[in-house]
């Protein structure tokens, strides 16, 4: 357990800070799913109106230091190769 006044309300602010990225990163996946799900549907379309929503949610989520730049970076890149990628 903290021992100093410092320590405890550091302990409560990532307990926020936890919960309130966790909530980010949780978005984020979604999103990326419901675009492979559009894909392995086979509807295209639905995927090309979806993605700009989703990397814009990546660059959002990589902006607040969530995830790193880079790692949003390939995230969208293998998700545009997919969807260029599908027949």
């Amino acid at each position: 357990m903290a021992n100093t006044a410092q320590a405890r309300k550091r302990a409560r602010q990532n307990v926020v800070r936890n919960k309130h990225n966790s909530s980010l990163r949780s978005m984020m996946r979604t999103a990326i799913k419901r675009v492979y799900q559009a894909l392995e549907a086979g509807d295209k379309t639905k995927a090309n109106e979806i993605f700009p929503k989703t990397a814009s949610i990546i660059d959002r989520v990589a902006d607040k230091n969530v995830i790193h730049k880079n790692k949003a970076a390939r995230l969208k890149s293998r998700i545009a190769a997919a969807i260029k990628a599908a027949a």
